[in-house]
């Protein structure tokens, strides 16, 4: 089992920053990744972090824009938004992936998932 527990999430004018924190604990994981969900639409691939090599992956809307991090001794992801748009609100999840998988932009591949926290980004 691997608990997540995620912070940071907010309202934000366009334009402007947050980041969002995922902490782990139980089980070694191989990486993390940040999924969102708009309303009415599916839950998409945001961003992955694969824990040990520290090698990142973004989905292009994203890209320029987010940065994902971690802290090995804290056992947490960040996800840095910078230049935020309207179409990024949504609900952000964090997620672990206890084996390595090519497919990082499958939800599949991800075993635990965090509550959620909302980002809305006001025009």
């Amino acid at each position: 089992q691997v608990q997540l527990v995620e912070s940071g999430g907010g309202l934000v004018q366009a334009g402007g920053s947050l980041r969002l924190s995922c902490a782990a604990s139980g089980r070694t994981f191989y990486a993390m990744g940040w999924f969102r969900q708009a309303p009415g639409k599916e839950r998409e691939f945001v961003a992955r972090i694969d824990w040990s090599v520290g090698r990142t992956y973004y989905t292009d809307s994203v890209k320029g824009r987010f940065t994902i991090s971690r802290d090995n001794a804290k056992n947490t992801v960040y996800l840095q938004m910078n230049s935020l748009k309207p179409e990024d609100t949504a609900v952000y999840y964090c997620a672990t992936a206890t084996y390595y998988s090519n497919r990082y932009i499958d939800r599949a591949t991800y075993d635990y998932w965090g509550q959620g926290t909302q980002v809305t980004v006001s025009s």
